[in-house]
């Protein structure tokens, strides 16, 4: 027998996303912490200045695909904790569609907000 046992259920694609994910987070995370709290004046910006920053096309493509990973991520992240309370194949189905419908719900309302934002200039 092998000395590591292979997770249920969580195939490499997923894996391998969840840590592509968390390697763009901190990227992404590193530009915005340099933006919005190094750059701005006092640490902090105000919300004119969000509009204005997110005039520039690139920005809301930018904290749009951040918003994405960290979801997701962070739902990978919830789903690798309940599979190792090694839940029942029915009851991990039920789960994996809550946390698809909570990431969409997340996602959708994010890219509602940058929209709003993004048009408010």
């Amino acid at each position: 027998m092998s000395t590591q046992l292979r997770r249920r259920n969580e195939s490499v694609a997923i894996w391998s996303f969840k840590i592509i994910t968390g390697l763009l987070i901190i990227v992404l995370l590193g530009v915005h912490f340099v933006v919005n709290h190094l750059v701005a004046p006092g640490g902090l910006l105000t919300y004119s200045d969000v509009v204005q920053y997110y005039q520039n096309p690139v920005i809301p493509i930018m904290e749009g695909f951040f918003l994405v990973f960290v979801v997701a991520h962070c739902l990978l992240g919830i789903r690798s904790i309940i599979l190792d309370l090694n839940p029942a194949p029915t009851l991990l189905l039920w789960v994996n569609w809550l946390l698809v419908i909570i990431g969409v719900a997340a996602i959708a309302y994010g890219i509602w907000l940058l929209v709003v934002v993004s048009l408010a200039g």
